[in-house]
């Protein structure tokens, strides 16, 4: 089936603006049916969830459909809601942390986002627990099984790993990480949240003990999503308010639940759900993209064999920041920084400013990529 990209894109009012779209990584624009639920949502009545009035049923309903739905789509156990991946991995962290003990080990990577990196190093400093530093090739952008699983012990605790880095595209093997992690008994946390816009997720095939991903990267609204067992869940003793429920997930759920959000999400899913030859596009415009940049003499990082469609270059003689202002001003958006992956970009020697990064999304088309590379070209 031939990917309809025009169909695609009549879904999304933000692109009426004119603007060339490569800043999904960080927040993917909207299709209007999530806008609508969103909507939709907030124009009904709802309530504290129950079964008594209307308003209480429909929330429940919308709850419990999220949860199917995002179930469904990570094919995992369980769904726990929070405000952001941030925000539930810095809960989680402290709720694991709590049978840490001096002299237990957590393993991080170099690849990874902040945000799958500073809670365990905080909560390892607070537990009086050793941290250990998975590094990545410098040149080729890979994190080899080697890196993480040469680190592993019997006092390992956790493994926080990325399903794919959101600053170099490049997808470790984390299956294989995870299979060597769990023979020592340790938990592997798996940041999706790069990796869930672009490829279908499997939380079981990847052996992950909690996966965590942001449907605001997906097409959704601003919200944080955890997938993990709930027999997994049923262990974890989180800090909460007296009177709220003991029950699994809602236990780690702190407040009520944003319903319009939910539903957002669960429109996002469906949305993403029928986009049949999604991968194939976005990986023939990246493969697009990275042509036409060579072509210019770009520096290129994004290089692991296997990587989502996303580009990390520079532009010899110009900073970042000037590339991403001029870039900006021919109505290209394709920022420029750290992108909270701050240790991945400094080990690759980019320090605090990074380079530009390209994401492609469902929306993108070929005279998007065309005109970022020719925007590129009057950089020269």
């Amino acid at each position: 089936m031939v990917y309809d990209v025009a169909a695609v894109r009549a879904h999304f009012p933000a692109l009426r603006e004119g603007a060339a779209h490569f800043d999904g990584p960080g927040g993917s624009q909207t299709p209007d049916v999530v806008a609508e639920a969103v909507r939709a949502t907030l124009t009904s009545a709802v309530a504290n969830r129950g079964s008594v009035t209307a308003a209480e049923r429909r929330a429940e309903e919308i709850v419990r459909t999220a949860r199917r739905t995002m179930g469904e789509f990570l094919n995992a156990g369980s769904i726990v809601f929070g405000r952001s991946m941030t925000q539930l991995t810095y809960d989680f962290s402290r709720t694991l942390a709590k049978n840490w003990r001096p002299g237990d080990e957590i393993i991080v990577t170099r690849l990874d986002h902040d945000a799958n990196i500073r809670p365990w190093v905080q909560a390892a400093e607070a537990a009086r627990a050793t941290v250990r530093w998975a590094p990545f090739d410098r040149t080729t952008g890979e994190l080899p099984i080697e890196a993480v699983t040469n680190l592993l012990s019997d006092r390992t605790r956790v493994v926080a790993i990325t399903a794919a880095s959101n600053l170099l595209g490049t997808r470790p093997d984390v299956a294989a990480i995870a299979a060597a992690a769990h023979e020592m008994a340790a938990f592997v946390y798996v940041d999706g949240v790069h990796y869930t816009p672009h490829l279908p997720v499997d939380v079981e095939a990847m052996d992950a003990d909690f996966f965590v991903c942001s449907p605001y990267k997906f097409l959704g609204p601003h919200l944080g999503v955890l997938a993990a067992a709930p027999e997994l869940l049923e262990t974890l003793r989180p800090d909460k308010l007296l009177p709220s429920t003991n029950a699994v997930p809602e236990r780690f759920e702190l407040g009520t639940l944003p319903y319009e959000l939910l539903a957002g999400t669960t429109a996002a899913v469906e949305f993403l759900r029928g986009l049949d030859g999604l991968e194939e596009h976005e990986f023939g415009l990246r493969d697009q993209l990275e042509a036409g940049l060579r072509e210019l003499g770009v520096r290129i990082y994004s290089k692991a064999s296997s990587r989502t469609p996303t580009v990390l270059f520079s532009v010899d003689g110009l900073e970042p920041a000037e590339v991403y202002r001029r870039l900006g001003a021919e109505g290209v958006n394709a920022p420029a920084g750290h992108f909270y992956a701050i240790e991945c970009s400094r080990w690759l020697g980019l320090g605090d400013k990074g380079a530009v990064r390209a994401g492609i999304g469902p929306y993108n088309d070929e005279s998007d990529v065309d005109r970022l590379l020719k925007a590129v070209a009057r950089l020269r």
